[in-house]
């Protein structure tokens, strides 16, 4: 089963419809001011934060505004809830293989060199040239760069990522060797938080997490819930699954069963063992049903299906750090 498939059944199963709000707009397309009731084709300016009803002028948005007040707050839920709850990216897949990569981050590996993220399946997997012949398993398995022989050369290489590709995975990556003090580095968290607001900007979703972690624990900046919950959000609308997973644990501890088990039957879908296990215990707790957690069960079990493969077992059999998934039987 198609795992963007079975993320859309776990929206359209799990979440609930949400409401659309009524725009102020005649049959005709003509639209009718909120405040004086008039109509035409110049009532245009929007409310700013739901924009879903409009106004002739600004005056009337003024007078209007605590009315709207409780409609509007209600409406800008409703949208982050759209947004949030949305099916998220697909998981990328190895550019070897072409399978799915693993949820474990030990399953997969950064190639400085060329900038792709390969399965350690085909990192671990003897090569053969078109003669049949064994080839050099000491080079990338992609763009066959040899690799890195010492700290100061795989800097150099995330350097040339981050200064030349504006590789973001490589901008965020190099944020965490600044916050680890790893390869010769000083630690700096505000380095690494520049790294990583770099990195968010072209869209990487765990630099949005890394982001939303150093404002939950007050690394480098003074602690904020509300922003750590804000950058978290993004994070998962991302495709980030630890994000989903954290908001759920969240939404669990304010007592909001609901929402938390629709973040933890998201990032289950999507192959976090962390989130089943959150399910299994609302349903032992009873704030889940037994079909909540056997549906979670299988889309857990569906996009395992979809990521194991010879290869990588060999690999995980080989090294017990390379394991890359959590058996849920």
């Amino acid at each position: 089963m198609n795992t963007q498939n079975n993320t859309a059944e776990i929206i359209d199963g799990v979440c609930d419809m949400l409401h659309n709000m009524n725009t102020a707009d005649n049959e005709d397309g003509t639209s009718i001011c909120a405040n004086c009731g008039k109509e035409g084709c110049d009532v245009t300016n929007t409310c700013n934060k739901c924009k879903s009803v409009k106004y002739c002028n600004a005056a009337c948005k003024k007078k209007h505004r605590h009315k709207h007040k409780k409609d509007c707050e209600r409406r800008v839920a409703e949208l982050h809830d759209e947004k949030l709850f949305k099916q998220p990216p697909p998981k990328e897949g190895c550019p070897i293989c072409f399978l799915r990569l693993p949820p474990l981050p030990a399953g997969s590996v950064y190639m400085a060199c060329c900038g792709k993220l390969v399965c350690r399946g085909c990192i671990h997997a003897p090569r053969y040239d078109n003669l049949g012949n064994k080839v050099d398993n000491q080079k990338c398995p992609f763009c066959r760069t040899a690799y890195p022989s010492s700290d100061a050369e795989i800097m150099k290489r995330y350097k040339k990522r981050v200064e030349i590709n504006n590789d973001a995975r490589a901008i965020r990556n190099l944020g965490c060797r600044y916050e680890n003090g790893d390869f010769g580095l000083p630690q700096s968290h505000a380095k690494a938080l520049k790294y990583w607001h770099r990195a968010a900007e072209l869209g990487d979703s765990t630099a949005h997490y890394n982001i939303g972690t150093a404002y939950e624990f007050g690394k480098g900046v003074n602690k904020d819930r509300k922003k750590a919950a804000h950058y978290y959000d993004l994070a998962a609308m991302g495709g980030s699954i630890k994000a989903r997973h954290i908001l759920g644990v969240f939404e669990e501890r304010a007592g909001n069963h609901r929402r938390a088990s629709k973040n933890y039957m998201i990032a289950a879908g999507y192959g976090d063992y962390n989130s089943l296990k959150k399910i299994q215990g609302l349903y032992k707790e009873g704030h889940a049903t037994k079909e909540v957690y056997a549906e979670a069960l299988r889309y857990y079990q569906s996009y395992l299906d979809e990521i194991r493969s010879d290869q990588r077992d060999e690999a995980a059999a080989a090294n017990d750090r390379w394991k890359y998934y959590e058996s849920a039987f």
